[in-house]
């Protein structure tokens, strides 16, 4: 039986039926692991014995006539830049090559809790710095759609492990799109929870006022579900919300009369695929089949928002990664003296992105520079808030691509950071303000890679985005 197709949801089902057991599942998911890895490559660290080991646990429970939770048994991955207590958490880099966290994520201690089967550690660009998966100092991860393509990023091998079917459902970080990208691209629904909304202890940081963690999975109720698991107040995250966690699979109703949904006309830039363009106007047909009513809007300065991104990110990424300096943890280079062994480990163990990144970042924060490059940038991001703000007095949710095109070429953009950075025009403006965005999938093109949709919500309102996703979906 092929379990590793199946749905969290279905499957938990099939657990709590007694229709099969969780070691069953666990090692038909290894089975497809050993099948499929060799092509796509997604995975760093593989943690069998530790995952059939949780997976007797919840036999167990069964056996003794006991509920389990939702996720109980399921089998998922975990981007590598979320620390597990025992087990390698690189961030794809060789300058933690061998970093074994002493403690877990408090995303990670809340799926712990529900006894969710670990099967390993995803690839992803190094800290989380690039659009593509090749970033990744140990090895590219591939589009299972089409093994000649980028599975996107940085949570590329996230993406890629729910789109071969190599784990049920993964967690990645979004900075800047790092979970609706590749979710696009390889065709899975991906989630941006509401800056705050789940905490950030134990994610290895790369801008801390951007970054967030979120679950990608095979349709939207499995998105709702592993919600439910991981959101809320963490007293480890100062900026983690007290606002009280909803749960989110009551909000998957099959309705959106009357929603009113906004179509900002800045998010169909010049450049974008013709295929992609056709494939969300086609979405916004499907709404109003559906009784929901579309409105254009306008968020004007959407087109500073990469400029902005590109400037606030760097700068933090500088601050945070100054700790990896080969005294305290992390990999070491020996040197003459303690310069040139820190210059020595950071020149050799760190790679050209991030090494790009932490250059452009403190040319930013520079004497010279922080009022014309930094302070600026701060400013606009805040006037890129206000756009959302008021877009949001007219509309109930926003609707645009979440890349302008289908998942490119393996090498096409290796050259042209620019270019590289420039997929993420779409994505970029949610995380400068902070606020909730899914994607799903769309359509395909004609070469038959996936399309995704976005849908972008007002802060801390995931159900309205949830609702018009999971209507959307149960539309197709």
């Amino acid at each position: 039986m092929k379990l590793y197709e199946k749905t969290a949801h279905e499957l938990h089902e099939m657990l709590t039926a007694k229709e099969i057991s969780a070691s069953e599942l666990a090692k038909n998911l290894f089975e497809r692991i050993d099948e499929k890895e060799p092509e796509i490559g997604a995975y760093l660290e593989i943690t069998k014995n530790q995952a059939l080991e949780t997976a007797k646990l919840v036999d167990e429970k069964i056996s003794r006539g006991e509920e389990i939770a939702p996720l109980e048994g399921i089998p998922c991955a975990i981007k590598d830049n979320i620390c597990t207590k025992g087990v390698k958490t690189t961030c794809a880099s060789k300058i933690l090559e061998n970093f074994v966290p002493p403690y877990d994520a408090t995303v990670m201690q809340k799926l712990n809790s529900q006894n969710v089967v670990m099967l390993g550690k995803v690839n992803m660009d190094e800290f989380a710095m690039g659009g593509s998966t090749e970033n990744s100092a140990y090895h590219v991860t591939k589009n299972p759609h089409n093994l000649e393509r980028v599975p996107g990023g940085s949570s590329g091998g996230s993406a890629a492990a729910v789109a071969a079917s190599e784990a049920i459902f993964t967690l990645g970080s979004d900075t800047g799109g790092s979970i609706r990208q590749p979710a696009s691209y390889c065709g899975v629904v991906g989630f941006k929870p509401t800056y705050g909304r789940v905490s950030r202890y134990g994610l290895v940081a790369f801008a801390s006022s951007l970054d967030q963690i979120g679950p990608l999975t095979k349709d939207v109720t499995d998105c709702a579900t592993v919600l439910n698991a991981i959101c809320g107040l963490d007293e480890m995250d100062s900026t983690s919300t007290s606002a009280a966690v909803p749960d989110f699979t009551k909000s998957l109703v099959n309705d959106v009369k009357n929603l009113k949904i906004g179509l900002p006309k800045e998010y169909f830039v010049s450049g974008m695929d013709k295929e992609v363009e056709d494939a969300v106007i086609s979405a916004t047909k499907i709404f109003e089949k559906l009784g929901a009513q579309i409105v254009e809007i306008s968020l004007p300065h959407t087109e500073f928002a990469i400029a902005t991104y590109y400037l606030i990110a760097p700068a933090e990424a500088a601050t945070n990664l100054e700790r990896y300096d080969g005294v305290s943890y992390g990999a070491r280079v020996d040197g003459a003296d303690v310069v040139e062994m820190m210059t020595n480990t950071r020149t050799e163990k760190f790679g050209a992105e991030v090494k790009r990144r932490i250059m452009i970042g403190n040319y930013a924060l520079s004497a010279g520079y922080y009022d014309a490059y930094y302070l600026k940038a701060l400013k606009v991001r805040t006037l890129i808030q206000k756009d959302f703000t008021d877009a949001f007095k007219n509309v109930d949710v926003v609707l645009a691509p979440t890349a302008p095109t289908a998942a490119f070429k393996i090498g096409e953009m290796a050259n042209d950071p620019l270019k590289m950075y420039l997929q993420d025009v779409c994505t970029v403006p949610v995380n400068l303000a902070g606020i909730p965005a899914i994607s799903i999938p769309c359509g395909f093109t004609k070469e038959n890679l996936p399309i995704g949709l976005q849908l972008i919500g007002k802060p801390l309102d995931e159900e309205t985005i949830l609702r018009a996703a999971f209507t959307y979906e149960q539309s197709k």
